[in-house]
C-alpha cells in the first residue's frame, strides 16, 4: 500500500521550522495512517463479535525482545548494513536513551532518519526479506503464553490487531504468521513502490498507538470499553487507559505498580534466567522500537560506506 503525505520534504532538502508539525499533530497523522494501512480480515468462525476486539503490543509482549532489533540484524546479515555497524549504532542508541536526552531537537532528526537506511529499496524487496527473518530469528521468540490469550479473543469471536512501532510490513508478518486479524505499526512514506525513508506522521509509539487504536474503532465499530490492551511498558499507558479492560503482560517496573495500583490483570510469563537473558533485548528494544534504526544512516554516513 502506497502512502504519501503532500508537503512532506524528501531527505535532502531542510524543512523550514514552520513545516515541523506539532508532536500532537504528528501523532494523529501516524494514528489514522496506521489505521488505514492496516489489513482487516474476516471476524473469525467462532459466533462474531463484531464490536469487541484485542490489542497487543509486540516488544517483550508479544516476542521476547524487539522486534525491530531481531530485522535490523537480519538486515544486517544480508548486508543492509554491517556487523561493526549494527552494534555501534545499537550501543550509541542504548546509551541515548538511557540518558534520557530526548530533546525536541533529537527526536525531530529520529523521526527524520528513522528507516532511510532503506530509502529507494522496493518494498516488496523488504517485505521478503521480513518474512525470511521472521522464520529465522523471531518464530522462536514468541511468548507461548500471550499467544494464547490473543487466540482466546479469537475463539470468542474478536479481532485481534498487533500495536507496534515497528514498520507496519514487518508487523502485518508477525500478525498473519500468529493467525491475528492484523496489524497497526509505524508507517513509511511509499513512492511507485519504493521507500523514501520518511515516516509518515510519527512513530507509533505513545500516543500515536492510541490514536491507531481509536482510528480503527471509529472505523470499524468498536466499543473501545467492551475491548483488551496488553502491553509490558508504562510508554503505553495511552493505549492501555483508552480500552475497557487492560493487562499488564511481562511488566517494566512503573507499568506493574500502575497495574496494581489500578486493579488491573498482570500477566508474567518470564521464569528466572529467561527473564535475566532477555535483559540486553529489553535495551535494545528501548534504542530501536522508537524508530533508531536512522542511527545506521549517519554511520553510513561517517564511514561512506557502499550500502
Amino acid at each position: 500500500m502506497e502512502v504519501v503525505v503532500p508537503g512532506l520534504p524528501f531527505r535532502g532538502r531542510r524543512a523550514r521550522r514552520a513545516d515541523v508539525p506539532d508532536e500532537e499533530t504528528r501523532a494523529h497523522v501516524a494514528g489514522a495512517a496506521s489505521a488505514a494501512a492496516a489489513e482487516v480480515e474476516p471476524a473469525p468462525a467462532a459466533v462474531p463479535d463484531l464490536t469487541a476486539a484485542a490489542f497487543f503490543d509486540v516488544d517483550n509482549t508479544m516476542m521476547v525482545g524487539a522486534s525491530i532489533f531481531w530485522f535490523a540484524r537480519g538486515l544486517a546479515a544480508r548486508k543492509y548494513l554491517t556487523a561493526r555497524d549494527m552494534s555501534r549504532f545499537v550501543w550509541q542508541q542504548a546509551k541515548f536513551r538511557i540518558a534520557g536526552n530526548e530533546s525536541a531537537g533529537d527526536m525531530h532528526t529520529i523521526r527524520e532518519s528513522a528507516l532511510a537506511f532503506v530509502a529507494g529499496r522496493p518494498v516488496a524487496e523488504i517485505v521478503q526479506a521480513g518474512e525470511e527473518i521472521y522464520d529465522e530469528l523471531m518464530a522462536d521468540r514468541i511468548w507461548a503464553g500471550t499467544r494464547v490469550l490473543a487466540h482466546q479473543h479469537l475463539d470468542a469471536g474478536q479481532r485481534v490487531w498487533l500495536v507496534t512501532a515497528t514498520p507496519v510490513e514487518l508487523a502485518g508478518i508477525i500478525a498473519h504468521r500468529l493467525g491475528l486479524t492484523g496489524a497497526l505499526g509505524t508507517v513509511s512514506e511509499v513512492v511507485d513502490g519504493h521507500y523514501t525513508g520518511r515516516l509518515v506522521g510519527e512513530l507509533m509509539h505513545g500516543e500515536a498507538k492510541a490514536e491507531a487504536v481509536r482510528a480503527l474503532a471509529d472505523r470499524e465499530g468498536l466499543d473501545l470499553s467492551r475491548c483488551t490492551a496488553y502491553s509490558d511498558s508504562s510508554n503505553d499507558l495511552p493505549m492501555l487507559t483508552l480500552t475497557g479492560r487492560a493487562v499488564a503482560v511481562n511488566p517494566d517496573t512503573e507499568l506493574r505498580a500502575v497495574a496494581r495500583s489500578r486493579g488491573w490483570e498482570i500477566k508474567d510469563f518470564r521464569t528466572g534466567r529467561k527473564a535475566a537473558k532477555t535483559v540486553v533485548p529489553t535495551v535494545a528494544a528501548a534504542a530501536l522500537s522508537g524508530g533508531l534504526v536512522g542511527g545506521a544512516l549517519a554511520l553510513r554516513r561517517r564511514n561512506r560506506l557502499p550500502w
